[in-house]
């Protein structure tokens, strides 16, 4: 059941992290109530009663749930761990909702869940096989088989977004574009010197997430119950071109080099999806260009090294 185009009551889980305060602001910006819930106000996402109580006091119209474990490279140590957060993690979720009246839950996967492809294979849609290589992908799959049971099984009303690639002030330096940024922010404090990478070669299909937090209110509003959207750009990049791309906005001279430790045991040689379902559902398309979002993650970088340094200076 779509949403009206209104205000409404909205949770927002993981609302500490990278995205949570740019979905925040722009729910806030529409009018709508929106409660933020992290780890510090909010329940365990192991915890299932904490989540059936959260959501019987606030009774929300609209769940976004955000929260889990983000890191890719970092899931193949810690897979068991991944999957709990993930996969146990969204069950909890969608247990406290299921007793609510005409509560939707807006599900945030992963396009990570369709693992390797040639280029053959793509655009990659809704319908394109999933076939996740990282231990972040499988669980991701699984939180999504359980959404749709859930939905087909209990009548949970929930819609499934698979954002892509997505970067922007205030990422944390686990991901690409914001390492390279905070790296270059450093030589420029140092008046030069290297940035050091792994793998370059590798295509992503990268969007702002001011562009992806738009989607997940448009899927709110108009997304089918029970379907998937990919949430994407429609164009493949590689990843020497953000590097690239930030090293043109720099002030001093940089240099690159890659460190074998950065490369992943498995890396995704390419991938780009099609968003035509999206927009058909919704009327959504990327409005961002890339270099814009690069040259604001590359201002808050900056931000970051200077504190940096004025507090080693203080030290």
């Amino acid at each position: 059941m779509a949403l009206v185009s209104e205000p409404v009551r909205a949770i927002v889980t993981g609302a500490s992290g990278f995205v949570g305060p740019y979905l925040i602001d722009h729910l806030a910006s529409h009018g709508d109530d929106v409660m933020g819930v992290n780890s510090t106000n909010g329940p365990d996402l192991l915890d299932p009663t904490g989540w059936q109580d959260l959501f019987a006091r606030v009774r929300p119209d609209v769940v976004y749930h955000l929260a889990g474990w983000a890191d890719v490279g970092g899931s193949w140590d810690h897979p068991h761990t991944a999957f709990r957060i993930n996969a146990e993690g969204t069950m909890n979720v969608l247990l406290g909702a299921r007793p609510i009246q005409g509560i939707r839950v807006i599900l945030v996967s992963s396009a990570d869940i369709y693992g390797t492809v040639t280029p053959t294979e793509l655009p990659l849609t809704e319908q394109s096989p999933v076939k996740p290589r990282s231990p972040y992908g499988a669980s991701k799959e699984a939180a999504e088989g359980i959404a749709r049971q859930f939905h087909r099984g209990f009548g949970v009303d929930t819609v499934i977004a698979r954002p892509f690639n997505h970067i922007g002030a205030g990422q944390t330096p686990k991901f690409a574009a914001a390492a390279f940024a905070l790296k270059i922010a450093q030589c420029e404090q140092e008046g030069g010197g290297i940035v050091t990478h792994g793998d370059l070669s590798p295509r992503r299909d990268f969007l702002d997430v001011r562009d992806v937090v738009r989607a997940y209110r448009l899927l709110a509003e108009h997304g089918a119950s029970g379907a998937t959207y990919n949430i994407c750009s429609g164009k493949d990049r590689q990843v020497t071109d953000v590097l690239n791309m930030l090293i043109d906005g720099a002030n001093v001279p940089i240099q690159t080099r890659t460190d074998p430790d950065l490369i992943r045991p498995i890396e995704l040689a390419v991938h780009r999806g099609s968003y035509d379902l999206l927009a058909a559902a919704t009327g959504w398309k990327p409005l961002i260009d890339l270099r814009d979002t690069l040259a604001d993650v590359l201002a808050h970088a900056r931000i970051i090294a200077a504190e940096s340094a004025d507090t080693q200076q203080e030290n």
